[in-house]
């Protein structure tokens, strides 16, 4: 199991994830079509390049799910109960296909679950970045996360 349990975490805690991804053309288009999104800025490579960014720009989607994605390795692989909500989430650079991220994670806050004892809620704060450092996606994840057996 990779994941830790609830009493494992401390505010504070950081990882960085090993796990990077250059982001390809197939998975821009994959994500796009999974999900029904016909927005020419993520499909249409003429419409795209008369746009401020001159290029298509990877569906949101596909980052979102990345970054959350490459922290479960090491943050709730085997011990997550349930994620309970995703906040505050921001994209505030753009993504392109050939960008190379990588994500972080800080514990921002725990907190005993009320309706189950055997579970704590933990407050993840993701960060997913390019391969120039700059911040392209971002997040609060509560999840509850089972307690240490005793």
């Amino acid at each position: 199991m990779a994941g830790r349990f609830y009493e494992d975490w401390k505010v504070g805690d950081r990882i960085e994830h090993e796990l990077r991804r250059t982001v390809t053309e197939t998975d821009n288009l994959l994500i796009t079509a999974l999900t029904h999104n016909p927005q020419p800025l993520h499909l249409d490579a003429e419409a795209a390049s008369q746009s401020e960014f001159g290029r298509i720009l990877v569906n949101g989607v596909f980052t979102f799910g990345l970054m959350i994605g490459v922290s479960v390795g090491d943050t709730t692989q085997g011990v997550l109960i349930a994620n309970l909500g995703y906040d505050q989430v921001v994209m505030p650079s753009p993504v392109f296909v050939g960008d190379t991220l990588r994500g972080e994670t800080t514990v921002a806050e725990l907190k005993d679950s009320r309706s189950r004892p055997q579970a704590g809620i933990v407050t993840f704060a993701h960060r997913m970045l390019n391969q120039r450092g700059e911040v392209v996606c971002r997040c609060l994840r509560s999840a509850l996360i089972r307690r240490r057996p005793a």
